[in-house]
């Protein structure tokens, strides 16, 4: 007997590090390929900023370091630098109005920390050698995030997971099968909030289901869900949800750690928006500050998608399981929503379940409840990317439906099916995430919806 159970104990360890080593070698070749992407990465101006999106950050930022200011009147001016995603108002300053980037400026701190210290180890700016700060701040700020998404995804694996087939099939969803990898080659919130909504998601779980009570684990969340919410604004429905269910397991730890390290972010988000905008309201929350001159957010010059959708169920519609839909584009989250549902039959994990689905609800009824101008589906994306930070917690639910499915030879081909789509959704705009998904392209080519 005693035998048998060693010859047990060695296989289960045998086939533990097999494991580890195939989510090291998916892991490397996702990130290998994100390096290698952001490596040729450039557009039509010249550098590697992609879309007005991502040049809204990067014109700040050279504002920031290169000039001082958080005006971006000069930058703008250079050619090749021009963003559509600014906004307009007065300054106290000169009490005259000038350009600023719409995007939140906490995060753009973040990056121009980045900058920075670029250029005082290496004497670089990003004007004069836009390839070498851009592609390294790219690196930095998604790369090596990922690679942490990546392990925590699969310390899930191992600690949830029942099967080997089930555990790989994930860890292949996960470093292949998303839109994190897609957006990995341009600066954007999505991707960060991503990697903080898995270390919220890792720490929640450490304290409340194996019982671990450290200070520095309710910092974490706290931390974690904040910087979330900083970069997603629906994302509060984490930070709160977060917030009252450890206050609930361990209330004085909640107020004395989490509480605290969650309002570092807070008060860091409110004051670098007041330095920047001398008002405590980010950007989107002055609809008149995009009304200027020639500005494409004027009802009259949106064109195309940018014009919204009118009709409300339609929006909902595509939006789902359309030409940008959650579920139409990355059929894996298909399997989540089951994954859910076995997840909160077992006694367990329900409450987690519960609350990643409530989220979900939520943060879906959110987007399709918002006016017409915002009803457009993120702009020339190639997927929903308002929702990419859900990745991480859809990908744990997979864990107990891939578990179920890999036992049988149809459910094993149901879980390559939706792989299959998900993976090439995911790498079809894989040099430039900032195309219309192949979907909506199918329905381009067939007239079905207009151009561009």
């Amino acid at each position: 007997m005693s035998e048998t159970i060693r010859e047990g104990l060695a296989s289960g360890t045998e086939r533990r590090a097999l494991r580890r080593g195939i989510y090291l070698l998916l892991a490397l070749v996702s990130l290998v390929n994100m390096a290698a992407r952001i490596a040729v990465v450039s557009s039509e101006h010249k550098h590697p900023f992609l879309s007005a999106n991502d040049r809204s950050r990067m014109v700040a930022i050279r504002a920031m370091v290169d000039h001082g200011t958080f005006i971006i009147d000069d930058v703008t001016s250079d050619k090749g630098w021009h963003t559509i995603d600014k906004v307009h108002h007065e300054t106290s300053k000169d009490d005259e109005k000038h350009y600023f980037s719409s995007k939140p400026v906490l995060f753009l701190t973040v990056l121009a920390g980045e900058y920075y210290a670029l250029q005082q180890m290496f004497g670089c700016n990003i004007a004069e050698n836009p390839y070498f700060v851009g592609r390294t701040i790219i690196m930095l700020t998604n790369v090596a995030p990922m690679a942490l998404l990546f392990w925590i995804i699969a310390w899930f694996l191992e600690e949830w997971g029942t099967t080997d087939w089930g555990r790989i099939f994930v860890m292949f969803a996960a470093t292949h099968g998303t839109y994190l990898s897609t957006y990995a080659i341009t600066i954007n919130n999505h991707v960060p909030a991503a990697v903080t909504t898995a270390i919220t998601l890792w720490a929640v779980v450490k304290i409340i289901y194996l019982q671990s009570r450290s200070g520095w684990l309710f910092a974490l969340a706290g931390l974690a869900s904040a910087m979330t919410a900083a970069n997603e604004l629906p994302a509060l429905s984490l930070l709160a949800a977060t917030g009252l269910a450890l206050l609930y397991v361990d209330p004085k730890r909640t107020l004395m750690f989490y509480t605290p390290a969650a309002a570092v972010i807070v008060v860091a988000f409110f004051a670098t928006n007041y330095l920047a905008h001398e008002d405590l309201r980010p950007p989107y929350m002055h609809r008149d500050w995009y009304v200027y001159p020639k500005s494409h957010w004027l009802p009259e010059n949106r064109k195309g998608i940018d014009a919204g959708e009118p009709i409300r169920w339609k929006y909902a519609l595509h939006m789902l399981v359309g030409h940008h839909g959650i579920f139409s584009l990355t059929p894996l989250w298909i399997l989540s929503i089951f994954g859910l549902g076995m997840m909160i039959v077992k006694k367990q994990q329900r409450w987690l379940a519960a609350a990643v689905l409530t989220l979900t609800i939520v943060c879906i009824m959110f987007y399709i409840s918002r006016p017409l101008q915002d009803r457009n589906y993120g702009g020339m994306t190639s997927g929903f990317r308002w929702m990419f930070w859900f990745a991480p917690m859809w990908l744990v639910a997979l864990i107990p439906v891939a578990d179920s499915l890999g036992r049988s030879r149809w459910g094993r081909t149901v879980c390559a099916v939706a792989l299959g789509v998900s993976a090439f959704s995911a790498a079809y705009p894989a040099l430039n995430p900032w195309t219309h998904p192949w979907i909506y392209r199918v329905g381009q080519a067939f007239e079905w919806l207009p151009l561009p």
